[in-house]
């Protein structure tokens, strides 16, 4: 019977995410999302740290292994490669709000005491999340969006968004009811797993530094 089933069978986070209140009262209440099935594997929901309002804002994909255990977006490989690439390219990753698309860690393993391997979610997945990201957008209000990798792209522009055809270039679109401006990149994760690392990492800074240019200096 539909009246029996479990939260995260409707895949929809909406009756966790609070009317009105702070980014504190929105973090304490994702800790008890279940509006996916995401949240029976994960450690904890990884939500969005940083100043808000903010000028920029960076949308990730989701928290791999480090974010799961220690409850922040970015603080692994990734996270630290992230922020060497803000700073080359003249933004302060502390003046930034940094969030992801999907808020809990979806992974694999082989055998029980393996390493967690991270596996990209679905659309539905990500849209399940999608109330989060909307009500960060409300409260940080952003003049620039810097979108990470496919996974956010899709999840911010729907399922034909492809980083390769549009990263570098400044999108305006709406979002979740919000006029936005958005600049696409690679996730960094992906610059970590390129044969050519140097050049990928270039690149990332290449498309960092038009956020720049379209932000203006971060005061």
């Amino acid at each position: 019977m539909a009246g029996t089933r479990a939260p995260e069978d409707a895949y929809t986070a909406e009756p966790f995410v609070p009317e009105g209140g702070t980014l504190a009262a929105l973090r304490e209440a994702a800790a008890g999302c279940r509006g996916c099935p995401l949240h029976r594997a994960a450690t904890q929901t990884v939500f969005g740290t940083g100043p808000a309002p903010a000028r920029l804002m960076l949308v990730g994909e989701q928290p791999g292994d480090q974010e799961d255990r220690q409850g922040k977006p970015f603080v692994g490989p990734a996270g630290k490669l992230l922020d060497r690439a803000l700073a080359e390219a003249g933004l302060d990753p502390a003046q930034a709000y940094v969030t992801n698309a999907v808020k809990h860690f979806k992974f694999t393993r082989a055998e029980p005491r393996k390493r967690r391997i991270h596996k990209a979610p679905s659309l539905r997945e990500a849209t399940a999340c999608g109330p989060w990201l909307a009500a960060e957008l409300a409260l940080v209000e952003p003049e620039l969006i810097v979108v990470l990798g496919a996974t956010a792209g899709k999840a911010l522009l729907g399922s034909s968004f492809r980083v390769n055809q549009v990263r570098g270039t400044v999108l305006e679109e709406e979002i979740h009811g919000r006029p936005e401006r958005l600049v696409p990149t690679v996730h960094p994760s992906a610059v970590l797993r390129a044969d050519d690392r140097e050049r990928a990492y270039e690149g990332l800074v290449a498309d960092l530094k038009v956020a720049v240019s379209t932000l203006g200096p971060l005061k």
